[in-house]
């Protein structure tokens, strides 16, 4: 999964919006506020993000509230749930990321179908992932960090924020691509992973850049690599494990914007073109760069396609690994 900065595509989105007369579309806004359903809790990384791009999709929309409404629970199936049962007018939409596709392999029931009863309206960027050690592990990259976990099968452990989460499975992908034997630790939440990373409990896990910004600097964690595709701006000199020589690893902590199914073609539009312009307002473009995250919208229709793919990535992932929820 590679996501881009595209200025120049962004504009384009835009200017493409307003001659199609999006413009007066979101002047109509509605007098009931657009109920923003975020299946996490607040100070999460994807509430975060929401909240600071939802002062530009009120002006987007013509002005109409945006109302962010925090419902945590199984892996975000508690609040997806809410999003999906809901009336298909486009005045309720939800936020969503990897996990939601991840899901459906991990859960052996599901009380909705993630692909077929959901409205797909943005994929709208990522955040970016690094692989990183504690310090005192001798391994400085990802050739040593392989060759230190075949020298020695089951002797090290690997953090995630839970069983089954994206964190778990961009470690295991790791683990994979590496050919290595590693024992996953699961904990609740990224908090109590990072601590437990810092003090050497475990040696090693996969976390979104922002998270662990600071401890980098610090000294108080290596990285190692970063997971996608492109290195980040923020840490020039910090590989991409795939530079590395592990093509095949690239993840990084996608969100996107969706409604329930059948929302009628017009509003997938209107509500579409709003959300690409609220994250190309200058106001949204300087917070989201600030918190690590690379925007490049897709379209309903690349969104659709993207999470049928994604979902069948994981799929194969979680049966190689053998990642069961608990």
């Amino acid at each position: 999964m590679t996501f881009k900065i595209h200025r120049r595509q962004l504009t384009a989105v835009v200017a493409a919006a307003l001659a199609l007369g999006a413009t007066a579309s979101f002047a109509q806004a509605s007098d009931k506020p657009l109920r923003m359903v975020l299946p996490v809790g607040a100070g999460s990384g994807v509430d975060t993000i929401m909240r600071a791009a939802t002062p530009s999709l009120t002006k987007a929309l013509g002005g109409q509230a945006v109302v962010i409404e925090n419902l945590p629970g199984a892996g975000g199936i508690t609040g997806t749930g809410v999003v999906v049962r809901a009336a298909a007018d486009g005045q309720t939409l939800g936020v969503v990321s990897n996990n939601h596709v991840v899901n459906p392999s991990v859960f052996k029931k599901m009380p909705f179908d993630a692909i077929n009863d959901i409205t797909p309206i943005s994929v709208v960027g990522a955040t970016p992932f690094v692989l990183v050690v504690n310090p005192k592990l001798p391994a400085k990259n990802a050739r040593e960090l392989q060759a230190l976990l075949k020298a020695k099968p089951d002797g090290y452990n690997y953090a995630s924020s839970g069983n089954g989460t994206i964190i778990h499975l961009a470690g295991a992908m790791f683990v994979d691509a590496a050919g290595v034997e590693v024992r996953h630790i699961p904990y609740k939440g990224v908090g109590p992973m990072v601590a437990d990373l810092i003090g050497g409990q475990v040696e090693m896990g996969v976390v979104a850049v922002p998270a662990v910004q600071g401890q980098l600097k610090s000294g108080a964690l290596r990285a190692i690599g970063v997971m996608g595709k492109t290195r980040v701006p923020s840490l020039p000199d910090v590989p991409t494990i795939a530079e590395q020589g592990f093509p095949d690893v690239d993840v990084s902590g996608w969100f996107a914007v969706i409604g329930p199914a059948k929302m009628p073609p017009a509003e997938v539009k209107r509500l579409h073109a709003a959300i690409v312009a609220a994250f190309n307002m200058p106001e949204t473009r300087d917070a989201m760069a600030k918190q690590e995250n690379i925007i490049n919208p897709m379209t309903p229709e690349a969104s659709a396609q993207f999470f049928k793919t994604e979902q069948e990535r994981y799929a194969k992932l979680v049966k190689k690994a053998n990642i069961v929820a608990e």
